[in-house]
């Protein structure tokens, strides 16, 4: 169950620097390590292909260094989904901090 909860966190610090900037998957695995979620390549890669086939992504192939590296960026679907998450989110905290 709380893989399931943090598969959607992911999701969207993904989208969230998809918006940003173009990402590319090595840089998000050090990203997301930053905020505690250890991912290996065999987990970030197909969630980053799913965003792309739901449309939230868009995909661009570069040449770095001699290698080819596939950059994403958010879709206008993505920041639509993302900004409705952003609310829902700010509700559900709102809703479940304590004292506040």
């Amino acid at each position: 169950m709380l893989r399931d909860f943090f598969l959607g966190f992911i999701k969207i610090h993904i989208l969230y620097h998809a918006t940003q900037e173009p990402i590319y998957g090595l840089d998000m695995i050090r990203e997301l390590a930053r905020h505690g979620y250890n991912l290996s390549p065999g987990t970030l890669y197909p969630i980053l292909h799913r965003l792309e086939e739901q449309g939230y992504l868009i995909a661009e192939k570069q040449v770095v260094e001699g290698k080819v590296r596939k950059y994403y960026r958010a879709t206008p679907a993505g920041e639509d989904i993302l900004a409705q998450a952003y609310r829902q989110a700010r509700e559900l905290f709102a809703e479940i901090s304590p004292g506040e």
